[in-house]
């Protein structure tokens, strides 16, 4: 699916993450946080940025692994990211969704 987020037009997989990784911006990133009702703050921004270098790096993604990434604590995630704080982080990153989520 394809959709104009922020000026730019980027493709889509169906549950609505970014199937091509540089088609990502910092612009695009907010606009999908923005859909999913996040106002994004700097802890936000550290969470995003410690994802996409796990991605480059084609480390596998947990929540665990981020609680114990010194990132930010598990319930500092949770409260980041409400309503899926792994399926979220990965969308407003532009990342696939890691295999660890439902």
């Amino acid at each position: 699916m394809e959709l104009v987020l922020a000026g730019n037009q980027i493709q889509l997989n169906d549950q609505g993450y970014l199937t091509d990784f540089s088609q990502w911006t910092k612009e695009v990133g907010e606009a999908i946080a923005q859909q999913e009702g996040i106002a994004l703050t700097d802890a936000h921004w550290k969470v995003i940025h410690y994802l996409q270098d796990q991605h480059k790096q084609d480390i596998p993604l947990s929540i665990r692994k981020i609680g114990k990434s010194n990132v930010v604590s598990i319930k500092e995630f949770y409260d980041l990211f409400p309503t899926g704080p792994l399926k979220i982080s990965s969308k407003i990153a532009g990342i696939p969704k890691p295999a660890s989520c439902i």
